[in-house]
């Protein structure tokens, strides 16, 4: 019986973001790999992507938090809940946190998935992850309609 799922995504990436009880939205605190052309065709999958984004100072602190809250509110509450983390594109920041915080819960014993709904996704196009200033760092509208359902890869790992 899985408890928390733990998902990542972009806001970038067609689709509404998915509906979840906390939602982390990592577009401005960590450091974006997409930056770095050794790093960008690469994935938080990927154990350098990982190492380099929870490296970022933050990062660890932040995964802690979110695993002590999804592990307080199923105690709470009794129920299973979703926790989300979101970056630009949805393959770096958001999957790499999404890992560490899925191996945190999997420590404390507390059953969990982890849904990468846009890791498979490609490269954004240029300019996406560069934010006008005053604006998010995301074209991502809460009103506009997107039509392209997200299909979630799923890792129990």
């Amino acid at each position: 019986m899985t408890t928390v799922t733990v998902l990542s995504f972009g806001y970038a990436q067609p689709g509404h973001p998915p509906t979840a009880e906390v939602t982390y939205d990592l577009r401005i605190l960590l450091r974006n790999p997409h930056h770095d052309p050794l790093l960008a065709q690469m994935t938080g999958l990927d154990q350098a992507v990982y190492e380099h984004v929870m490296a970022t100072p933050g990062a660890q602190r932040l995964a802690h938090h979110a695993a002590a809250t999804a592990r307080d509110a199923v105690e709470d509450t009794g129920k299973a809940i979703v926790i989300a983390f979101g970056c630009v594109g949805g393959r770096h920041r958001s999957v790499a946190l999404a890992r560490r915080t899925h191996q945190l819960l999997h420590q404390a014993g507390i059953p969990a998935e982890t849904e990468h709904c846009d890791v498979d996704r490609g490269l954004l196009p240029a300019g996406t992850h560069h934010p006008t200033p005053g604006k998010t760092a995301s074209p991502y509208a809460p009103d506009a309609a997107r039509s392209s359902p997200r299909t979630p890869r799923i890792h129990d790992h």
